[in-house]
């Protein structure tokens, strides 16, 4: 790894109406690195790097490559640069093929205006095979897994001629097998030079994989430091500012009643496919059950079933004996059922005026966690009384 910085960040501040996201912030990224870039949700880390990508402008602020001022405008601008960015929601059209994603905007020509498809199939397999990014050129993005849509995400970058990777929150959509097959294929891209900016607010993986760890906390740089020198406990202090309990000492839970029944619950989802399928659970009084599990694996079909914002193909749902199988959401509500839905991307908070009107059951979704579609344990319903 060389130690003249490819990339630098220097005064990098930009603000939104109430907000500071990013204060005088620096950064640099060394050729053939993994640079991590910690912090909670709202640190500033995605904001910092859409700068560096073009979707946002700095209030102020300069960014350098190889020592010499540049002007990044847009992600057209980037792109020309060698910054290439997957996103933590992936920027692919589902019903076109692996080659089609990738090179579009940028096809070989066949007779100067028709796509070379065979021509792009091909490239496609070389940056593949070069890379260690195995993807099928013809197979279509909404028929294979998400890891392999990350890797497509990632060929995209490269066949673009990306020298500098931002992965944010890379993990947050994969499997722990899927997350293990991505740190592999990060070491083979760094062992080619390729920068890697890795964001992330997991502690275990940017212990794993980075080099270097920028610690951001509303908004502000709070230290850089190498991984040799890192640990779990002093990473987590600064992401909040104050020590951090990272084990947790539980009493045994003392349920009562059931609250919430489930009995043989199947839920379509938008497409008319069965996303839910013969899920059965109970929770009682005073308890939280709990899911794990990777985004879009049937877990927002069940929450908007259990919530009345989409009703069941099958199965049945009871909360405090009651049959709700059919409810509206305000009938749900009314039954003492409320529903706090992960808000970054798509859903809206609730005014914490229903708060009195919740006496049952809360639901808590939380992004990323995906389960099982034949899973028989819900996302987070807490019992009576239970924050």
């Amino acid at each position: 790894m060389d130690d003249a910085p490819v990339l630098e960040l220097r005064g990098i501040t930009k603000r939104f109406p109430g907000v500071l996201a990013n204060d005088q912030i620096d950064f640099d990224l060394q050729r053939g690195e993994v640079h991590a870039l910690l912090g909670e949700n709202g640190a500033g880390k995605s904001t910092l790097m859409s700068i560096l990508y073009g979707l946002y402008t700095a209030d102020s602020g300069e960014i350098l490559m190889g020592g010499q001022p540049i002007a990044i405008s847009s992600p057209k601008d980037a792109i020309e640069l060698g910054i290439g960015m997957v996103h933590q929601h992936f920027m692919l059209i589902p019903v076109m093929t692996v080659t089609e994603n990738i090179v579009l905007a940028q096809e070989p020509k066949h007779a100067g205006v028709l796509l070379d498809y065979d021509a792009a199939a091909k490239r496609v397999r070389e940056l593949s095979t070069s890379f260690g990014l195995a993807v099928d050129p013809n197979a279509r993005i909404e028929k294979i897994t998400v890891g392999q849509q990350q890797r497509v995400e990632i060929l995209k970058a490269l066949y673009r001629g990306a020298e500098i990777l931002i992965l944010d929150e890379p993990t947050a959509v994969l499997t722990p097998q899927e997350a293990k097959e991505l740190f592999e294929i990060i070491e083979g891209l760094k062992s080619q030079g390729k920068s890697i900016v890795f964001i992330s607010h997991k502690l275990n993986e940017v212990l794993e994989i980075a080099d270097r760890i920028t610690v951001l906390r509303r908004g502000k740089r709070i230290e850089t430091i190498p991984r040799a020198g890192a640990t779990e406990a002093g990473l987590a202090r600064s992401m909040v500012g104050r020590e951090v309990l990272l084990r947790v000492d539980k009493k045994p839970a003392q349920p009562g009643e059931p609250l919430l029944q489930v009995e043989d619950l199947v839920v379509r989802d938008d497409r008319g496919l069965e996303a839910v399928r013969g899920v059965s659970l109970e929770v009682r009084a005073g308890e939280i059950v709990g899911v794990a599990g990777v985004d879009g694996n049937g877990q927002s079909e069940l929450i908007d079933a259990l919530t009345g914002l989409r009703h069941p193909a099958g199965g049945r749902i009871r909360v405090g004996g009651e049959d709700l199988s059919r409810a509206t959401a305000r009938q749900v509500l009314d039954a003492g059922m409320g529903h706090t839905r992960g808000v970054r991307h798509g859903a809206a908070s609730c005014s914490t005026s229903i708060l009195p009107r919740i006496s049952s059951c809360t639901i808590t979704a939380r992004s990323p966690s995906r389960t099982s579609a034949g899973s028989t344990r819900a996302a987070g319903c807490a019992g009576r009384g239970v924050s």
